[in-house]
């Protein structure tokens, strides 16, 4: 199965595309799972409020929103990321954008194999997963 990048109102393009999905497959395969098609779309606010509006029918920007088609153990859907609010928040907590965009891109892996950030429970708990396959990332890094 596959995993894509595109992008949809925003200029920004995914460098090292290899390296994250090589990241992505070895998360999901750690967590007992299979990779499926998985489809990531990094857009503008705008583009992502629009469809916070349309298929959730909330009022609001967010950062990720995930849309999940999973069946069985084979991890598959289609993650939308905020650019904007990506660089929003990075400034924020005074990180780099790339240390956030790979929170965010995992947080979305993370949604699809399962896990949920309603309770401070859950939200510990993706936090702690999160941290976790970011400090893993530079293990595919491509080799000279």
């Amino acid at each position: 199965m596959a995993i894509f990048f595109y992008k949809e109102e925003t200029k920004f393009e995914l460098q090292q595309k290899m390296k994250f999905k090589r990241w992505i497959r070895a998360t999901i395969q750690e967590e007992k799972s299979k990779t499926g098609d998985l489809t990531f779309v990094f857009c503008s606010d705008e583009y992502l409020l629009q469809m916070n509006n349309q298929y959730l029918s909330h009022d609001y920007y967010t950062d990720v929103i995930t849309f999940d088609y999973t069946e069985e153990d084979q991890i598959t859907g289609d993650i939308f990321i905020s650019i904007d609010r990506v660089k929003d928040n990075a400034k924020a907590l005074e990180i780099e954008f790339q240390k956030e965009l790979q929170r965010v891109i995992i947080h979305g892996v993370l949604h699809l194999l399962g896990y949920k950030d309603k309770t401070k429970i859950e939200i510990r708990k993706m936090r702690q997963k999160e941290n976790y396959y970011i400090a893993k990332i530079t293990q595919f890094q491509k080799k000279k």
